[in-house]
């Protein structure tokens, strides 16, 4: 069976009522897993993040932004130099995000998405399949973020803004543990979820037909 938990009407590893579990529920399928993630939280590092991120999130609970938690679960863990892989597109966000870590007490290293300046057609990349043909475009360089993020010795690596992909990239290749403050939607203003609260209306055709009929 495949896992469908998002499918799921019961939801007992919530509410505790342990006999409700369905047959095909991976905690009934899985227990092998499950002790294994168990063992992985006895390790120090993975045991204080996870403590402290229960700790920072029952705090918080309605009360701290985004941004508070961040800095406050940063603070609990002992993280002291923080890295900052933004968006071109959110760059004056990226000043202010740095000049609150600053005022908070940490070392703040950032890095820009075009970094490299490397041009698209490096990739194999056609012309007309810029954002704009005819013009001087580079390549999102998240491996490159990373990479001089790494060799900063960042404590931790705040995404900001980067787009699909470019953030699977950048987890991929980051040594430091990774959070994300905001993800890129340029026509929601960076808020995904407003296309999920809306799927059942305004964004019903482009969500279900218009995305599903298109060609690969």
């Amino acid at each position: 069976m495949p896992l469908e938990c998002s499918k799921c009407g019961v939801y007992a590893c919530y509410t505790g009522k342990l006999d409700k579990i369905p047959k095909h529920c991976p905690m009934r399928t899985e227990e092998e897993i499950y002790k294994k993630s168990i063992e992985e939280y006895e390790k120090n590092f993975i045991r204080k993040i996870a403590l402290n991120a229960a700790r920072v999130e029952a705090e918080g609970y309605l009360r701290w932004t985004r941004i508070e938690e961040t800095i406050e679960f940063a603070k609990r863990c002992g993280f002291k130099k923080i890295g900052i892989a933004f968006c071109i597109g959110l760059r004056n966000e990226a000043r202010i995000l740095t000049d609150i870590l600053e005022k908070n007490g940490f070392d703040v290293c950032s890095v820009v998405c075009k970094s490299g300046s490397i041009p698209k057609e490096r990739l194999g990349l056609k012309d007309s399949e810029k954002v704009k043909p005819g013009r001087y475009e580079v390549i999102c360089n998240p491996i490159a973020q990373a990479m001089l993020l790494n060799k900063e010795n960042t404590d931790l690596n705040i995404i900001l803004g980067l787009c699909v992909g470019h953030d699977t990239l950048f987890i991929m290749y980051s040594k430091a543990p990774v959070t994300c403050l905001a993800v890129k939607d340029r026509v929601l203003a960076h808020n995904p979820l407003g296309a999920i609260y809306t799927s059942y209306h305004y964004y019903k055709k482009k969500l279900y037909e218009e995305h599903s009929n298109r060609k690969q």
